[in-house]
């Protein structure tokens, strides 16, 4: 059976998609990724479903599009704010024949994690086990296929606020869309960066967003707290309309096409015009535009950096950022001068979704077929014939609306 999922990442400031087969070695092959302008988001939460819904109506067609094929079923990506964190115990007795320990039995214990511990107004988000104990005994790695009478599970249980995952739920489903499961950005951002030996320390993911920055601290591969700051780069857009007096749209045009995340190397000679608010013609240099941006990030990099230290005691071993202002120029320089050697810049490295902007989205995906391994199931939001179509019949070739490939083959066959 081939593996394919959809998930979705409903920003403030864009709706990003990607569509996604994992084979059977665990690599992963983009079927299809688009990313439209979002509205009726604010700081990642749904204020009017009316003017988003056919954003989402959007984003979905574009990769309908690319694949020839409805997507009908999603993985959500949502808001982390007011997460709760607890560690839970559950136990199972061991009834079949063998006494032998079964993937059901393990997913029996983690479900007693949580027993009486979810109150109605909250939905759990995340349950990973941190030890097996077989007979009140000894710890093992893996309990299934060991003999036993008992299996004991303790649990990190993380949960949300409803508020967070329904809106959007509803949203999708006004467009026939269901959501299969959900989950939140910074978990999707660490499967989707993680090697080496994160799963062995602590560490920080930092996502720079358009509103809102969230810092997340993982203990051996483990999210263990996490907050959002009402910051992001949409203020560098608010700081050069203000200084520069040019409207918002204008801002954002500066920001993506002057402006540096540091002044080193950056062109005082360099320049475009804008009209001011009061109909004046200005001309911005790219110093002036990296002068007001570099200013505005270097303060979100040294307030995720506080809040590390009032989220963990732990010493970090690593910090990775991402959110599309990650792949500003520049970003490296600032981000060594504030964080030191330490810090990292995630690199979503898949072809066809080669940007950080669908890093959670890419490792949502990762993380949910992780999740099917321990309850050794197997999914797909397609079903065989609707696979076997997308298998034999002709459409245009699957890369990403962004990808090198999709443009360079875009230009050869769609002029």
């Amino acid at each position: 059976m081939r593996k394919i999922f959809a998930s979705i990442d409903v920003g403030s400031d864009l709706i990003k998609l990607v569509v996604a087969e994992v084979t059977h070695n665990n690599r992963m092959n983009i079927l299809a990724s688009a990313h439209v302008e979002s509205l009726g988001v604010k700081k990642g939460f749904i204020v009017n479903p009316e003017v988003l819904l056919p954003k989402l109506q959007e984003v979905f067609l574009k990769c309908e599009n690319i694949i020839g094929l409805k997507i009908d079923k999603v993985l959500a990506v949502v808001p982390s704010e007011n997460s709760e964190f607890f560690l839970g115990e559950g136990s199972t007795t061991i009834t079949n024949d063998e006494h032998m320990i079964r993937q059901s039995d393990l997913i029996h214990a983690m479900q007693g994690c949580t027993y009486n511990r979810i109150s109605n107004d909250r939905e759990i988000v995340s349950i990973k086990p941190t030890s097996y104990i077989i007979d009140d005994e000894r710890t093992v790695d893996n309990p299934v296929g060991i003999e036993a009478v008992k299996l004991t599970v303790k649990s990190l249980v993380v949960t949300i606020p409803r508020k967070n995952v329904y809106t959007l739920v509803k949203c999708l489903e006004k467009i026939g869309v269901q959501v299969i499961d959900f989950s939140l950005s910074s978990i999707g951002d660490y499967s989707e960066f993680q090697k080496g030996m994160m799963k062995e320390t602590v560490g920080c993911i930092i996502n720079i967003g358009y509103q809102t920055t969230t810092v997340s601290i993982f203990n051996k591969g483990l999210l263990t707290n996490t907050e959002t700051l009402d910051v992001g780069s949409y203020h560098m857009e608010t700081d050069l309309a203000y200084i520069f007096k040019i409207p918002l749209r204008e801002a954002k045009d500066v920001k993506m096409t002057l402006a540096s995340a540091h002044k080193r190397g950056v062109s005082a000679s360099i320049k475009k015009k804008y009209t001011t608010k009061t109909g004046e013609e200005i001309s911005i240099s790219e110093y002036e535009a990296t002068e007001v941006v570099s200013s505005r990030l270097e303060e979100i990099l040294k307030l995720a950096k506080k809040q590390i230290n009032l989220l963990t005691k732990k010493e970090i071993h690593y910090i990775m950022i991402t959110g599309g202002v990650s792949e500003m120029a520049n970003f490296s320089i600032l981000l060594e001068e504030v964080f030191g050697h330490n810090a990292k810049i995630g690199q979503t490295n898949e072809i066809g979704v080669r940007s950080n902007i669908y890093s959670a989205c890419v490792g949502f995906i990762k993380y949910y077929e992780e999740k099917l391994k321990l309850r050794n199931q197997e999914f797909s939001i397609f079903s065989e014939s609707e696979i076997e179509e997308l298998s034999s019949v002709p459409k245009k070739l699957s890369f990403g609306e962004n990808s090198v490939l999709g443009k360079l083959f875009g230009y050869f066959f769609d002029n």
